[in-house]
């Protein structure tokens, strides 16, 4: 058919809103009755740009006529209950996934940063995980299921110590789903005394990851009087209530060896050009290889350095929970599926920086972005579940290269609808979800 002939009167790329509003919908996200919420977690996916380009990308590929200001004036209306309907769908979604046994979860914290120089109430300076230290910040807890399906989330002020975050997103997340056992794993940033004594208070089990270098003399002794071997695993008792648990990787060796030495080259190198004196030393990283001879020589303790060889390859763990040895390590191994999920939400949904500084537009732009995520680990599953080698990432691009188009036809002047997808990889994709019966 010779289109412009026939009179083209209309061209929408249609691939994101078909296959990932069918996810939407899918997940329950679509109990929302909300048109310009969809709108906008698609859009994140699609061209997760600011909220003017974002304008833009709606009325030039979507037809969908929504300016800068309605998206902000939406942003302020947009109410934190919002974030409960979300966080529930989401949950009751992830529950279907494993048939409504879920007792393990995940939590960690990352840092997101303002392209804006004034601080607020929630908004601050603080130790930036993003290396943005000049910038204020808030900071971002997240709760995910085993294979980082996101549960839950809460925005802290961004000079909270991240180790008081953990309890409140716990506390809330159990209460509201009334979950009668609860495992939580974390990484050694939340360890500390006083969250181990309130997870114990509150008969939560925990798997933590501990910092065995910082454990009493008596049980560091114990540990390096071990002679591991590839894969082994011991366990210690710490005091009534937990244990730790030791294990060794010659993977795991061979890069803190290499992380060892890297630090040292630099050390070195920093020591010769004079950058080091007394006013810069401290404790962090590989600092700790450093001395101080008299009063102005600054110096490297090679000695330090050689004894840190006997730590290589050696993982902790710190638990309360009775489960096998083995169960704690291979559990505390998913914890990386968050890490995953702060990675996307940086990259691929550009969740940072945020431009915007009203409490409310960043509340709203977070669960905007958790939204987002929970599309993608759906798209992500569904792909790996149809055996598709297509990641996330590589399947929107194709997405955004189908398009729907209306024709009137000249002699009848009817309406035809035309989805234009004729490359290999566009029908595949079609086919895989649901919609070989849309092409022509």
């Amino acid at each position: 058919m010779d289109y412009l002939k026939a009179g083209l009167t209309n061209i929408q790329m249609i691939g994101p809103e078909l296959i990932l509003g069918k996810i939407y919908d899918q997940i329950g996200f679509n109990k929302i009755d909300d048109i310009l919420f969809r709108h906008l977690v698609i859009s994140r996916l699609v061209f997760p740009l600011s909220k003017l380009k974002t304008s833009e990308y709606l009325m030039r590929y979507q037809n969908i006529h929504v300016d800068a200001d309605q998206i902000y004036r939406y942003l302020d209306k947009l109410e934190n209950k919002q974030k409960e309907i979300v966080e529930q769908i989401s949950v009751n979604h992830t529950l279907k996934l494993f048939n409504g046994n879920m007792t393990i979860v995940f939590y960690d914290v990352t840092t997101i940063y303002f392209e804006a120089s004034d601080e607020d109430e929630l908004r601050k300076t603080g130790f930036s995980k993003d290396g943005k230290h000049q910038c204020p910040q808030i900071i971002l807890g997240l709760l995910v299921s085993i294979d980082g399906y996101p549960l839950a989330y809460e925005v802290f002020e961004g000079n909270k110590f991240e180790g008081h975050t953990i309890i409140p997103v716990i506390e809330s997340f159990k209460k509201k789903y009334s979950l009668e056992r609860l495992v939580i794993i974390a990484d050694a940033g939340m360890l500390s005394k006083n969250n181990m004594i309130e997870l114990l208070n509150k008969s939560y089990e925990f798997i933590l990851g501990g910092r065995i270098k910082n454990e009493p003399d008596k049980i560091k002794n114990k540990i390096l009087s071990h002679q591991f071997r590839e894969g082994q695993s011991i366990i210690i008792e710490r005091d009534e209530n937990t244990r730790l648990i030791v294990a060794y990787s010659s993977s795991r060796a061979k890069k803190d060896t290499w992380n060892r030495q890297r630090g040292l080259k630099k050390l070195e190198k920093s020591l010769q050009s004079g950058k080091l004196n007394k006013q810069t030393i401290n404790n962090r990283g590989y600092n700790k290889y450093l001395k101080i001879d008299g009063e102005v020589k600054v110096a490297i303790d090679y000695e330090k350095f050689e004894a840190d060889k006997a730590w290589d390859g050696l993982k902790g763990y710190i638990t309360n929970s009775n489960l096998p040895k083995e169960q704690i390590i291979e559990n505390y191994k998913h914890l990386w599926q968050i890490e995953k999920a702060f990675r996307i939400s940086k990259t691929d949904l550009r969740v940072r920086p945020i431009y915007h500084h009203l409490p409310t537009r960043i509340s709203a732009h977070i669960t905007i972005a958790f939204c987002a995520y929970k599309l993608y680990k759906e798209l992500e599953r569904q792909l790996k579940q149809n055996k598709s080698r297509l990641t996330p990432v590589k399947a929107i691009d194709i997405m955004k290269t189908i398009y729907r188009i209306h024709v009137k036809l000249p002699e009848s002047l009817s309406e035809e609808t035309i989805l234009f997808a004729k490359e290999e990889s566009q029908v595949e994709l079609l086919n895989l979800f649901g919609f070989s019966e849309n092409l022509n």
